[in-house]
């Protein structure tokens, strides 16, 4: 299973930047203060029969969540519409916001996409990718006339 990679910005000469060239491969976490900027950090577990993906996005709903899968691409995105509230004090400080995020991979041949499971859980979106069974040939011996 592949993820696939974001572009990458031309280097530029600047100390501020070089940090930023170093980490390139990773989306900026964040950029506007603590909040995601369509970007949710995932970890990959691999076992014998399987491969699970952990998709850390605390606050949101399963009913916020669209995971689809085209062809060999598998797509996780979620989006929380911001709340009116009709308050009459004013808020002092905001440090987060709910933002939508999206994240793609590629599967390889290996895994049974008809089987993948999803469940959120504390904050944690899991989805299991069963391989496929492996479909052996039973061997024989063969009669020589």
């Amino acid at each position: 299973m592949t993820q696939v990679k974001f572009s990458r910005r031309p280097l530029e000469a600047s100390f501020n930047n070089l940090v930023d060239d170093l980490f390139a491969e990773m989306p900026g976490l964040f950029r506007n203060g603590s909040q995601w900027k369509g970007y949710a950090p995932v970890n990959i577990r691999e076992t014998e029969k399987s491969y699970s993906i952990d998709v850390v996005a605390p606050g949101f709903k399963k009913t916020d969540f669209k995971v689809n899968l085209d062809q060999d691409v598998l797509t996780i995105s979620a989006e929380k519409e911001e709340e009116e509230k009709n308050e009459t004090g004013k808020e002092i400080r905001k440090e987060y916001s709910y933002r939508s995020f999206k994240r793609s991979f590629t599967l390889d041949e290996k895994i049974d996409g008809n089987a993948i499971e999803a469940k959120y859980v504390n904050g944690v979106l899991t989805l299991n990718l069963p391989r496929k069974e492996e479909v052996k040939t039973a061997s024989k011996d063969i009669s020589i006339q």
